[in-house]
Formats: C-alpha cells, structure tokens, sequence
C-alpha cells in the first residue's frame, strides 16, 4: 500500500500506520483554517476564489462533492480529480477517464499543492484539500470541515434553500457525526488496515454492532437526524456506497452486505437518487484505487467485475417523511 508523506518537503514513501496491537492509526489532518461568511478574517467566502481537490474514489472527497453539488456551488468553487491509483509517488494527476488536471500549478503529483503552500511540509498527502486561490495556500484539508464550511458560509452564493446544517439539529448533528465515525467512516479502514487478528475482529465488531444500530433506527425515520437531510447523512452515504463494491470483500467486512440491510439499502438509494448526488458517485474510480492501490491487502491487484447493485431501484423510504 501506498503509505508515503512528505518530511520537511520531500517525499519519502514509507510511513507507520499502525499501533504494537497491529491497529490502523489514522494520524489527525494538518490545515484548518475556516472560511468566513462576514467579510472578518483572511478568508472570505467568493465566488471562483477557492479550489477542490478531491479523488472520486476517496469517501472523505466524496463528501464534499456531494455538499458542493447540492449547495449549487460548482460553478463557483472549481476541482481537480486525481487518478485512482495511488502507487509509491502518492496521488497524481496522470491521465485517465475522469481525472482533471490541476490548473493552478500545473502539479503532476499532489505532494506538490502542500508544498506549494508550505515548502518545508511533514505530514500526510491526502484529499479533498480547499485551496485559496487568492492567498495561494491551502486553507483546510479536513472534510469534516470542508464541508460545514460549503453548507454554511457561502451565503448569497450557494443555495438558500438547502440546509444541512439546521439551527435546531446542530448539537445533533455533531453527535451523530462523531458517533458513526469511529466505528463506521474509519471502521471500515480499522478492519481492512488491521494487521493482527484481534485488532480486526474489534474493529468488525464494533462496525456491526454500529450497522445493526442504525439499521433499527432507520426503521422509524427517514434519516439518520429524523426526517430531513443533513450533514451527517452525507457523512454516512459516502461510507455505504463503498461497502458493497469494496469494504465487503476488500476490508474483509463480510459479516453482512449492505443490501442484505433492508432499511440502510433503501437510505442508501434514497440519497443517491437525489438530484445531485448520482453524478459525483464513480464506482469504476472507487473499485480500481481499492483494489489497485493496496498491494498487502490485495496482491493480485485484480479488480473484480462486480457486484451489481442497483442504485436506481424504489427505496420506499417516502413513507416516513411527515
């Protein structure tokens, strides 16, 4: 598996990743600087002034595709998607369907934005990153983050009508966005970057146990706040997408399919379904960085052909709006 970093700006392909228990650490991310919707601070919220760079494979990119598509601000904050494959030199933008070159700085390697933001950077190389095209440097590379920030504070810009982040869900939704994270979000990464035996059966563990919990909930509400759409679904949607085509055998998180789930199959469908949100969801990238890109978790490098899901079915999920 590609496992690089930058130390003090350059590039050095190995790195630690896990614990003397043979856990997966995922080490905390490095940019976080907010933008500003009041015209206080260095970085105001513009039209065509930041930049996204994001995989299509990545959940944690995906996330903020999604929130840049249904905020109506793809014709304001511009993307670069980065191949699928993550080799030795890390992410790059070699040439393939569905990659968008860098238009900034022309980067052939993504290494290459962090240290054109901080020439001595240490630290990991990973997506999505918000970049200020006005400052030249990156502002955040927290998807979390990113996110709150394109639902939040593009006043004036994005549109007015969508709302993930509601006044009167915000404690909730902060809640349940650290609750499904450990065991789900990165859960997923536990079990499938586990090196010891009890180190991924705790971690499959703990991610069923966490399925099997909002599969109960998602019985009486539509999602996973109650019966409207928020950040934490977002949050959730990007991690269920790959479970089936990836997680299940990839990660070795076999106890159960997602569509073996009958209320998570439909939640999954009715957020795909909605407009939006099918035109940032690419299989084909998530299946071929997966399998491709992690030689000690899949020697071959073989890319199985299916499953087949179909993401277009009925989700009957209307039956508990209000």
């Amino acid at each position: 598996m590609a496992l690089g970093m930058l130390v003090n700006g350059q590039w050095t392909s190995k790195r630690e990743q896990e614990d003397k228990e043979g856990r997966f650490l995922r080490p905390s991310t490095t940019f976080r600087n907010w933008i500003t919707s009041n015209d206080v601070g260095e970085y105001e919220a513009e039209r065509d002034r930041y930049h996204l760079y994001v995989s299509l494979a990545c959940p944690w990119a995906h996330r903020t595709l999604i929130m840049r598509s249904l905020k109506g601000l793809t014709d304001a904050i511009s993307i670069s998607v980065v191949n699928p494959y993550m080799g030795d030199e890390g992410w790059s933008f070699e040439d393939a369907p569905g990659v968008i070159p860098d238009p900034i700085h022309n980067a052939k390697f993504l290494r290459e934005i962090y240290v054109a933001s901080e020439e001595h950077f240490t630290g990991r190389v990973t997506v999505p990153i918000l970049w200020d095209k006005k400052t030249n440097t990156i502002v955040n590379n927290e998807s979390r983050e990113i996110i709150r920030m394109l639902d939040t504070k593009f006043e004036g810009i994005a549109k007015p009508e969508i709302d993930l982040y509601p006044q009167h869900l915000r404690d909730k939704i902060d809640e349940i966005i650290d609750e499904i994270y450990d065991p789900i979000n990165n859960g997923v990464y536990r079990a499938g970057f586990a090196i010891a035996q009890r180190a991924y059966e705790e971690a499959v563990t703990e991610l069923f146990d966490a399925l099997d919990r909002w599969e109960s909930v998602l019985a009486n509400q539509r999602y996973l706040c109650g019966n409207q759409l928020t950040e934490a679904d977002i949050c959730m949607f990007t991690t269920l997408l790959r479970f089936d085509p990836v997680y299940y055998s990839h990660f070795k998180c076999n106890v159960r399919h997602i569509w073996q789930y009958p209320n998570l199959w439909g939640y999954l469908r009715d957020i795909y379904q909605m407009p939006g949100v099918a035109e940032t969801c690419n299989l084909h990238h998530i299946k071929q960085h997966y399998y491709r890109s992690h030689p000690n978790v899949n020697p071959s490098g073989i890319v199985p052909v299916g499953p087949e899901l179909d993401l277009t079915s009925d989700h009957g999920r209307d039956r508990l709006s209000p």
